[in-house]
């Protein structure tokens, strides 16, 4: 696999096994069918508890059954699932960073011993409610609203594109509580089994099809008061989850890519045109030099980003050029990996197509590719472009 910087030499003995058993797990349980779910439209959610056993849903994480391993352990993680497909380390990633995380960070010990094993294990599945049908890059409009009844609030609204949700058996709502001016925004542990609770399925995507994606439609549900997040208010709760989980998608690109170029290379040392093998054209070197120089950047960035996270110095615009980047690189190499295919390219039976529409879903969500330019041009200038 391409390290060609060596990176992976400095790794622990138990970031090399994490990685190695998540390479593994992907090569022999969910590659050989990952094309066909794609073409369906499906998840193999046969594979949810296994993932769990593997414990493959934050890791990173201290206690009530996880193993606490290094953000770099978590980050060669993500990186092998999307290797698989986007779709496989989304399931992880929100399970994980949007999920199992706030309840960890925010939840009351009641909540989490109630939830963090079962989503861990994979026995429970938990979405993230953030983005609303009119509000995607700017949060803080939210509409769904959480008025106080007796013994807790009663939750109306909408959520859209929220992956996991026609599947979950919980959800992380968040909501404007219209009875306190000072909390604005808190956040709701909610059953989907609960009253007034449905999560449609959204079909006929032609990105990341390989995950289930829905919405939340909330009428009237009442939720108790033991099930709001006690220890976050404000948006600071979710752009933390978000943050979280920005770190792993920056690390589940550079697998994406990774693969893109390795189905290239073997296929450019094999196929042959004009007598010889098209990988001994110098145009064919050249893609497979820049995109070897592009996704080395892209990990150094990665590996970087890990160290300044273990130590406590990462910052939310660090994520952001991460993400940005390392999205954008998977989004551009796969074009030219797929370009190296010729029409053999277009089908299933090779990753880099794939790969290349699941990036214009990663490109897109959690924070655009613009709204990441404009965080980091915030930062680097003192000037803000948004409200």
């Amino acid at each position: 696999m391409l390290d060609y910087v060596d990176l992976e030499a400095d790794l622990s003995e138990e970031e090399r096994m994490i990685q190695e058993a998540a390479r593994e797990f992907v090569s022999e349980t969910v590659q050989p069918d990952i094309g066909e779910h794609w073409i369906e439209g499906s998840f193999p959610t046969d594979l949810i508890p296994e993932m769990g056993e593997m414990g493959f849903y934050a890791p990173n994480l201290e206690g009530y059954g996880s193993p606490n391993v290094s953000e770099k352990a978590y980050g060669l993680l993500m990186q092998e699932l999307e290797a698989c497909d986007s779709g496989l380390r989304s399931m992880a990633s929100v399970q994980g960073a949007l999920v199992m995380y706030p309840i960890h960070a925010y939840g009351s010990e009641a909540q989490k011993d109630k939830w963090l094993p079962k989503l861990g294990s994979g026995e429970a599945v938990g979405c993230f409610g953030l983005t609303e049908p009119e509000h995607g890059s700017n949060p803080t409009a939210m509409e769904t609203r959480a008025e106080e009844a007796e013994n807790g609030y009663v939750l109306n609204g909408s959520k859209t594109w929220i992956t996991n949700s026609p599947i979950a058996d919980v959800a992380i709502v968040w909501a404007r509580d219209q009875t306190d001016s000072d909390t604005p925004v808190r956040g709701f542990l909610v059953e989907t089994d609960r009253d007034g609770v449905s999560t449609n399925k959204i079909d006929d995507k032609l990105s990341l099809r390989a995950s289930i994606t829905g919405e939340i439609s909330l009428n009237d549900v009442f939720i108790p008061e033991e099930n709001i997040l006690p220890g976050v208010e404000g948006m600071k709760g979710p752009l933390s989850c978000l943050t979280q989980a920005r770190y792993g998608i920056a690390w589940g690109a550079v697998g994406a890519a990774r693969d893109c170029f390795e189905t290239a290379r073997e296929y450019a040392t094999e196929r042959e045109q004009f007598g010889k093998p098209i990988g001994g054209f110098q145009l064919q070197q050249q893609n497979l030099a820049e995109m070897a120089t592009q996704i080395t950047l892209a990990q150094l960035l990665a590996h970087r980003l890990a160290d300044l996270k273990e130590r406590g110095d990462m910052r939310p615009q660090h994520v952001s050029m991460a993400k940005r980047n390392n999205v954008r690189m998977a989004r551009d190499q796969s074009r030219v990996a797929r370009e190296m295919l010729g029409g053999n390219g277009i089908t299933t039976d090779y990753s880099p197509m794939r790969h290349m529409t699941n990036m214009e879903t990663v490109y897109t969500y959690e924070g655009t590719h613009d709204i990441h330019t404009l965080i980091l041009g915030e930062d680097l200038t003192g000037l803000k472009a948004y409200q």
